[in-house]
This record gives C-alpha cells, sequence and structure tokens, in this order.
C-alpha cells in the first residue's frame, strides 16, 4: 500500500512538473542559433526543453564572430520559471552592453502563456535592448507557468 502510495505521489509530480522551451527561428540563411545555460552549449538550434526552470540562459547567432558568451553580437538573456512565492517571475532581454554589440535583427516572444509579449531588435539603436548596466526598462516579464520563448534571428 505504502509503496503504491509512493508512485502515485511521484506519478502526479511528474505530470505536473515544471517544463520550459526555447525554440529557435533563423532566417538568416547563415550562423548557428546557440543557447548557453550553466556554462555549457545545450542547443546549436534545436528546440532545448528543461524539466525545470531555465536561469541565466544566453542565446545568439554564432557568424563566426561571437565569444563564447555572445561577446562582439546581439544576444538574448533569459530567465523561465514558474512563479511562485520563493522565486521571481520568466525576464527576457536583449543585451547590446558593451562587450556585446548589434550583429543581425534579433527578436522573441513568448508563448504557451504570454502570447504576444516580446521584443524585436532591428539596429544597434534598437530602443528595446539593454545598452548600459543600468538599464532595467527593456525586461519582458511573464508570470505564466510552463510558459516557453521563441527567439529569431532576421525577423
Amino acid at each position: 500500500m505504502f509503496k503504491t502510495l509512493l508512485f502515485l505521489v511521484a506519478t502526479v509530480m511528474a505530470v505536473n512538473a515544471e517544463q520550459h522551451t526555447v525554440h529557435f527561428v533563423n532566417r538568416c540563411g547563415f550562423g548557428t542559433p546557440t543557447l548557453i545555460v550553466g556554462g555549457r552549449i545545450v542547443s546549436t538550434g534545436g528546440d532545448f526543453t528543461s524539466t525545470g526552470p531555465i536561469i541565466n540562459a544566453i542565446s545568439y547567432l554564432q557568424t563566426g564572430a561571437c565569444g563564447f558568451n555572445g561577446e562582439g553580437c546581439t544576444t538574448v538573456g533569459t530567465s523561465l520559471r514558474n512563479p511562485a512565492s520563493s522565486s521571481p517571475i520568466s525576464s527576457t532581454t536583449i543585451n547590446l552592453i558593451p562587450p556585446h554589440s548589434f550583429s543581425v535583427t534579433t527578436g522573441f516572444g513568448y508563448f504557451n502563456g504570454c502570447d504576444g509579449l516580446g521584443e524585436d531588435c532591428t539596429n544597434a539603436n534598437c530602443p528595446g535592448a539593454f545598452h548600459k548596466p543600468t538599464d532595467t526598462f527593456p525586461q519582458i516579464t511573464c508570470e505564466t507557468n510552463d510558459v516557453n520563448l521563441e527567439i529569431t534571428f532576421c525577423d
């Protein structure tokens, strides 16, 4: 009986586990979409799905001119997590703070919740991007469980 109860609890928890996906669209005709989480490359263009939060991820289009963390290129930084009293909400930004710089048109949008929220950066003067470390306004947040993110290059 006890083993059966533990199995049922584990099954329900697995079904209700937090999950997020980062999806890439590359319309540039060159380069490799890159996603780094925890200091390691977890995707080079394919969907990346995490069964838990994605914290401090960095993505960019590797054109051969980008450093490992996207130095020299436009980056999208994101943390995707379910809202809870002990953790912040999901937040995504476009980063042009040096040593990052505009490289290709880059945009993002949430889906599976907060649909329609996102940002597009079409030039180096992108008003919706971080340009200096003291910027705080360009963060696009979402308070939906299991929200996903689509990142598009050359949109």
